[in-house]
């Protein structure tokens, strides 16, 4: 793991605290305020549910893939760290279990991914994806 990378987990990490320590410090609780983004990619069941956690969250980054994908399988690690240290909440649609859906976000190839800010699909993206890139259109519609 480069240096790089490790630094901008560490930036990532201390913003999420301070934000928290704020929060705490004018008595909000985050479980309530609506802002807390899951920790972990959220497994997708259908359109009203994909729909549910886009009015949710500000940022939802939505991951198309297939179990049998070899760049679906090297983009995991990627997107599992993302929803642990990023402020978008991470959903996941299987495009084989839910194909009409995987239509609507206009996933035609896997990996496709669709980058939804204020409720709204403001980036599609095809194929693999570095984690920078990622991280900077998070941190771009965030």
């Amino acid at each position: 793991m480069s240096d790089t990378a490790d630094d901008e987990r560490a930036r990532i990490r201390e913003r999420k605290k301070r934000e928290l320590q704020r929060r705490l410090e004018d008595g909000v609780d985050p479980s309530e305020d609506g802002t807390e983004t899951p920790t972990e990619p959220i497994a997708i069941e259908g359109q009203s549910h994909l729909q549910a956690v886009v009015d949710d969250h500000e940022v939802v980054l939505v991951d198309c893939y297939a179990d049998w994908c070899g760049p679906c399988k090297m983009l995991e690690p990627t997107i599992e760290s993302l929803a642990a240290e990023t402020d978008a909440a991470v959903a996941k649609v299987d495009v084989d279990a839910h194909q009409r859906l995987a239509r609507q976000l206009g996933a035609r190839s896997v990996p496709t991914l669709v980058l939804y800010a204020d409720g709204e699909p403001v980036e599609r993206l095809l194929g693999a994806q570095d984690r920078a890139t990622l991280e900077s259109l998070i941190e771009r519609h965030g």
